[in-house]
């Protein structure tokens, strides 16, 4: 206000015409005009703030006058108009996460987490609307069909105001250098025609000057997601646009105003065993070609035989799916390979904005027969991949047998409603093997399943599902870790010595298998040491698994199993009954073929006692000569796409 005052003014007078909205700042404190008192003095420095509620119909259709007074004179000494034009400029997107783009109060230029936050979602467009295309939808800069579109964000831009304004000015949606590889933006103008979008921002291209149409004040882009958040990507972009000033020649422009919408990149979740199953997975494969181990190239099998097919398995596993009311899908041999792991090769989740949720399969680096199966099989419309590579060489410990979630747990007073991430390494060992850096910055980088790595490298096979699994509860936490126990299998086969049931033997009705009594097992003093062993090291991950997940001994049930020494490591010595396959209360167990006491195999009818009690149905599968004499068993053998949580990521806290 001083700034326009004649010399010698010592107040001043402002009035507004009807569309403006005029406040004196006046020593720290706001006064809505008009007020009380007619004039303010000019000293110390007062401002005047003012506001519109309505863009304006013409160039200049609103003024504020300022009138400049003497100490004690009542005509002004002097006069000030100010022209206003008011235009609307915004950006907007779905920042309230409702599922629809709308105005708001909120900052759209920061992005909060909890059930309190605010912030636009973005997903990554990973899968491939079009059957016909080659790659993923977002590997091109093309709309290939609506259903592409319905992948993406909104970002919608408002421009209301004098045409004259709009035709003087510039208005530039721009991305930042760091951002256009993160995203990409599609706009059709005003009409709806598919082959109207085109690519106008990400990529090489940073900016885009947009021109309001005559009678359209709404400008509608889409956005897609090109790059999940990962070690060196947070996951959070901005878009922005800027009204610029058309100078005279030779000038640069200079901005007016910018409104800007920060995204973040909807992660990759993973469901627990403990999420309803939506569909099954297993692969059908005769023997044609040598049968691929678990993992690497496994010492020589302890057993002379295997069979010449799976189909058993596959029908085994097909009536439990049925049961379960699930559908079984079924990898042919051509598209396997003659490689059964379909568990090791990729691993079912999904990304989720508020509107839009669809699986998205994860690709591991181990890459055997089944490397090409997700892309030819899996990815398709609604359905996304995404993989990690290991530049370094994969290992054992990179195949998703060693990649597991656990429900959702309460640790500390600290909430993981989405579960955490489990993988397996060689820590606390030195040296060893440990799941590739790509894939472990991966995972945590999608923040909200927070990883834990627990001791697997004592092995052979090196994955996790070798020693624990997730079953549904009725009670408690709703769910109870199960852990391999060598512990409690010596006392099982010590109460049936006691029993008088000490001549009974193992893997009866297996042709050409050795059949060891339980009084030859409990007699076995190196047997018996190398199991000390194995228990030791699943106890280190039991106290892991209290401390990290929040557990007691009551949320732990302790499944009977011996390990043998294979080379350095260890393997199973009877079919690994913790490696299961749960489908809600339906489980598919590896039949141990344990000591057959009073007509019934003692270590199934143990595992029953300790499960049944929690409502679960307990299926017990054959997989001896089809997946345990190549290391491997039920859990391995299959795989299961879940039903999302019903939780909202973007409520984490984390």
């Amino acid at each position: 206000v001083p700034s326009s005052a004649p010399r010698g003014s010592a107040s001043f007078q402002a009035q507004g015409t009807p569309g403006v909205k005029l406040w004196v700042l006046h020593q720290a404190q706001s006064v809505k005009l008009p007020s009380s008192v007619e004039r303010w003095p000019l000293a110390p420095a007062p401002e005047l703030l003012l506001a519109m509620d309505a863009p304006s119909k013409d160039v200049g259709d609103e003024k504020v006058r300022i009138s400049y007074f003497r100490e004690a004179g009542g005509v002004p000494v002097g006069r000030a108009v100010l022209y206003l034009t008011c235009v609307e400029v915004s950006l907007d997107a779905d920042i309230n996460r409702s599922g629809a783009v709308s105005r708001t109060l909120l900052d759209k230029a920061s992005w909060t987490w909890g059930p309190e936050g605010h912030g636009a979602v973005l997903l990554v467009n990973c899968d491939r609307d079009d059957p016909g295309a080659e790659g993923l939808d977002n590997e091109d800069s093309a709309v290939h069909s609506y259903n592409d579109l319905k992948d993406m964000s909104q970002v919608v831009l408002r421009t209301r105001g004098p045409r004259a304004i709009f035709a003087g000015h510039r208005l530039l949606l721009h991305v930042d250098f760091g951002d256009a590889d993160k995203i990409r933006v599609f706009y059709g103008g005003s009409g709806a025609e598919l082959e109207k979008f085109k690519h106008v921002l990400g990529g090489s291209k940073l900016a885009y000057s947009v021109r309001p149409g005559r009678h359209c004040h709404e400008s509608v882009f889409y956005v897609e997601g090109l790059a999940f958040p990962d070690v060196a990507f947070p996951g959070l972009v901005s878009l922005r646009v800027t009204l610029l000033e058309s100078p005279e020649k030779g000038l640069l422009e200079s901005p007016i105003f910018t409104d800007s919408v920060v995204f973040r990149v909807a992660p990759w979740i993973m469901t627990p065993n403990t999420a309803p199953p939506l569909e099954v997975f297993v692969c059908r494969w005769v023997l044609g070609a040598p049968a691929l181990p678990a993992a690497g190239s496994a010492p020589e099998s302890r057993f002379s035989r295997s069979v010449d097919d799976n189909e058993g398995f596959v029908e085994a596993v097909g009536a439990l799916a049925e049961r379960a009311q699930c559908p079984l899908t079924v990898c042919p041999a051509p598209q396997n390979r003659q490689d059964r792991w379909i568990q090791d090769e990729v691993e079912f989740g999904y990304v989720q904005a508020p509107h839009k949720t669809f699986p998205v399969v994860f690709d591991s680096p181990r890459d055997r027969g089944l490397k090409d199966f997700p892309v030819r099989s899996i990815l398709g419309p609604d359905f996304g991949y995404v993989a990690r590579q290991a530049p370094e060489g994969a290992s054992s410990l990179d195949s998703f047998g060693n990649l597991e979630v656990s429900p959702p747990v309460t640790v500390q007073g600290k909430e993981y409603p989405l579960g955490r991430i489990l993988i397996g390494s060689s820590f606390p060992r030195l040296g060893g093997r440990r799941m590739a850096k790509a894939v472990r910055d991966f995972l945590v980088a999608q923040k909200v399943q927070a990883p834990v790595e627990l001791f697997s490298d004592w092995l052979h096979i090196g994955h996790v599902d070798e020693f624990l699994s997730f079953v549904p509860a009725p009670d408690r936490k709703g769910f109870r870790l199960l852990l391999a126990s060598p512990s409690a299998c010596y006392q099982l086969l010590k109460e049936k010595q006691e029993e008088g049931f000490g001549e009974a033997a193992m893997f009866q009705g297996l042709d050409r298998v050795p059949k060891p009594t339980i009084n030859e097992i409990l007699a076995n003093e190196e047997l018996r040491k190398f199991n000390d062993y194995a228990q030791r090291c699943i106890d280190w991950n039991r106290d892991l698994l209290k401390q990290e997940l929040g557990l007691s001994e009551q949320d732990i049930v302790d499944i009977p199993q011996l390990f043998i020494l294979t080379g350095s490591r260890a393997d199973a010595l009877f079919p690994d009954m913790v490696n299961m396959l749960v489908l809600g209360r339906h489980l598919g167990i590896p039949k141990p073929f344990g000591p057959v006491v009073g007509g019934r195999c003692c270590l199934e009818q143990r595992v029953r006692e300790l499960l049944e009690p929690l409502g679960l149905s307990c299926t017990l599968i054959d997989d001896f000569f089809s997946y345990h004499v190549l290391l491997g068993e039920v859990h391995c053998g299959t795989n299961v796409r879940r039903k999302p949580f019903a939780f909202k990521w973007w409520h984490v806290v984390p």
